[in-house]
C-alpha cells in the first residue's frame, strides 16, 4: 500500500493555487462556546489548540490591518425560529448555545470587532451559505481568502469548500485553525489541502501580507 501523500500525488491531487493579489482575512466562529468551561462544546484537551489558533488569528488580523485588506469576523447567532428549523440540532446538543445575546455566541475573550471590520452573522456551517459574504468580497475585488477559525472539520471546512466554489482561492492557515481532537483536525487539513485549498503557515501569510502593506 502506497504512502498516503505519495498516493494522492500520483493521482494528481495537491497542486498549488498560490497566493492571490487581493486577499481578505476571515476569522470563523472564535466564540465563547469553544472557550467557556460550562459549554458542551468546550473540550479541556482541545482548549490549548483552540487558544493557540485564536492567538495566531489575532496576530494575522493585525497584519491584515497593516496591509489594508478586508477583515471578516463570523459568529453563529440564531433566532428561535431558525433554531426550530435547523436540522443540525437534531444531530448535536448545541441548541440554545447560539441564541442571540448568549455569552456562548459572543466573541471569545480577546476578540472584539474593530473599526472597519465586517461582522458576519451566519446560521449554518459555511460562512458563504445564505450570507452576503460572496457579494462583499466581489465588491472589493477580492481574489483569495485567508481562512482562520473553528472548527477545522466543521465551519472551516464548509467555508473552504464554498470558497473555492465561489471562485476565491482558499488559504487555510494551519496555525490558526483548530478542532476538538487532533485526528479530525489533521484529516481535514490533509483533505482540504489535496482537493480545495492551500494549507499555509502563519509565517507564510505574515510575510505575504507584509509585502502587500501600503507604502
Amino acid at each position: 500500500m502506497n504512502d498516503l501523500q505519495t498516493d494522492y500525488q500520483q493521482a494528481g491531487f495537491g497542486l498549488k493555487l498560490g497566493f492571490g493579489a487581493t486577499p481578505a482575512l476571515i476569522l470563523i466562529d472564535f466564540v465563547g462556546a469553544y472557550f467557556i468551561d460550562s459549554s458542551p462544546l468546550h473540550s479541556r484537551d482541545a482548549y490549548p489548540m483552540m487558544q493557540a489558533a485564536l492567538q495566531s488569528a489575532l496576530r494575522l488580523r493585525q497584519s491584515a490591518h497593516r496591509a489594508g485588506i478586508p477583515v471578516i469576523l463570523t459568529k453563529v447567532e440564531l433566532t428561535p425560529c431558525e433554531i426550530d428549523a435547523h436540522l443540525m440540532f437534531r444531530k448535536t446538543k448545541g441548541r440554545g448555545l447560539f441564541d442571540a445575546g448568549s455569552p456562548f455566541a459572543d466573541f471569545a475573550a480577546g476578540l472584539s470587532p474593530e473599526a472597519g471590520e465586517y461582522v458576519l452573522r451566519k446560521a449554518y456551517a459555511s460562512s458563504f451559505f445564505a450570507t452576503p459574504l460572496a457579494s462583499f468580497l466581489n465588491a472589493r475585488r477580492v481574489d483569495s481568502l485567508v481562512i482562520t477559525g473553528l472548527s477545522t472539520s466543521g465551519c472551516v471546512r464548509a467555508t473552504c469548500s464554498d470558497c473555492i466554489s465561489h471562485g476565491f482561492v482558499p488559504l487555510v492557515v494551519r496555525d490558526a485553525v483548530a478542532d476538538r481532537d487532533s485526528r479530525p483536525h489533521e484529516a481535514n487539513l490533509f483533505d482540504m489541502g489535496q482537493k480545495y485549498a492551500d494549507i499555509v503557515s502563519e509565517k507564510e501569510v505574515s510575510t505575504y501580507l507584509e509585502a502587500l502593506k501600503p507604502a
